[in-house]
């Protein structure tokens, strides 16, 4: 077997025997997930870049003093490590996240518009801050399986492993935050149309 294709538990095991390629194999199989992740909670390219190495340099402190044991849990360890920073982040500066929109990360990015015109832009950017308004209301466990399927497109077992629930746990907090959120929208009227 290519050391490229092995297990996460084996590169862990070979990287803390000595064999530095295994943890540069580890970052590049998940590197797109990670970062990803700390990008959707912070959305600054530079402080992401800052947080995404400041994992690793934890999670290479912690494998090389032995006191790794999350057998075969390698993904959902270092984004554990990764929101814990994340959060430290925002402690230090004092701020919570703010949520624009980008490109990428737009909940919209499959509307197509044919004819863009600056009217429809603007109905458009205008339901997407409405609806990240809404967002904001859920309780946090649903507002972050939500944000973890939209933005970061990871599947329910993804979900399920990183927040440490079942699968059934994360599909349901996902049906009840869109629940709510259609409560929420009917509650006010709120039309989001464009």
């Amino acid at each position: 077997m290519a050391t490229t294709q092995l297990p996460d538990a084996l590169l862990v095991r070979n990287y803390i025997d000595g064999d530095e390629n295994a943890l540069a194999i580890l970052i590049k199989r998940h590197q797109s997930k990670i970062y990803g992740f700390i990008y959707s909670k912070i959305l600054d390219r530079d402080v992401a870049d800052d947080v995404f190495q400041d994992t690793f340099i934890k999670v290479i402190k912690t494998l090389k003093s032995n006191s790794y044991n999350e057998e075969g849990k390698f993904l959902p360890w270092v984004i554990r490590i990764s929101h814990n920073l994340v959060i430290d982040y925002f402690r230090k500066n004092k701020k919570m996240p703010m949520h624009r929109e980008t490109e990428e990360f737009s909940i919209f990015s499959i509307m197509t518009d044919n004819s863009p015109n600056i009217e429809s832009r603007i109905i458009t950017e205008q339901v997407e801050s409405d609806l990240l308004r809404l967002i904001e209301e859920l309780p946090d466990d649903q507002k972050e399986v939500l944000e973890m399927r939209i933005y970061q497109d990871l599947s329910f077992k993804e979900i399920a492993d990183l927040t440490d629930v079942s699968i059934n746990t994360a599909l349901g907090r996902m049906r009840y935050a869109l629940m709510n959120l259609r409560r929420i929208i009917e509650k006010n009227q709120i039309i989001l149309t464009n």
